[in-house]
């Protein structure tokens, strides 16, 4: 099952995340007249910052789901064809008690449909064998969508690219990896 990831070593805190999010929850889903459009777009990525590190917040489409369990109406479920917790915004009648039970904090509330709001993974795109929108918007790849496994290769094989590196650069004398002043041998 895909899913988004994060690096956190990665993440500068642009907010490039929840401007996409926004703008594809937007009906013209174009920038320029989203900021125009009222009721305004709702993002579904919230960036948070703790102790001073920033951290793009979504749903993790949790495999027990305490939104589910606890709706009173069934307007939160999980569907069939990517397994993401949704919302039935028909049957959502607004209280939200899915939100306060999100251990991520991150339903929020339509004001104007009056019914609960969260990242869905961008199902259209996903449709269209394209990634999520904060996926392809963040400018330092801190966001990556895909299997766990291929994600975690990928991330070693970065760190082994790096670790090469260094070790050429260090060969080259231009990196001191150890030196007296740092108590290496």
């Amino acid at each position: 099952m895909k899913r988004v990831f994060l690096d956190l070593s990665r993440c500068t805190g642009c907010r490039s995340c929840e401007l996409a999010c926004a703008v594809q929850h937007s009906r013209s889903q174009n920038l320029f007249e989203a900021i125009f459009e009222s009721p305004p777009p709702r993002k579904r990525t919230y960036l948070e910052s703790i102790d001073g590190i920033p951290y793009p917040a979504r749903c993790m489409h949790c495999s027990e789901a305490p939104c589910i369990e606890v709706c009173p109406v069934s307007a939160m479920y999980r569907e069939e064809e990517f397994q993401t917790v949704r919302v039935d915004k028909e049957r959502c009648m607004g209280c939200l008690m899915c939100a306060m039970v999100c251990p991520n904090g991150v339903i929020g509330f339509d004001p104007y449909k009056g019914v609960a709001i969260k990242c869905g993974l961008c199902r259209s795109r996903l449709r269209e064998g394209r990634v999520p929108a904060c996926v392809e918007s963040c400018p330092t790849g801190a966001l990556s969508f895909g299997e766990f496994e291929e994600l975690e290769r990928q991330k070693r094989l970065r760190t082994a690219r790096v670790v090469l590196k260094a070790v050429k650069l260090a060969e080259q004398g231009t990196l001191p990896i150890y030196s007296e002043r740092t108590g290496g041998e």
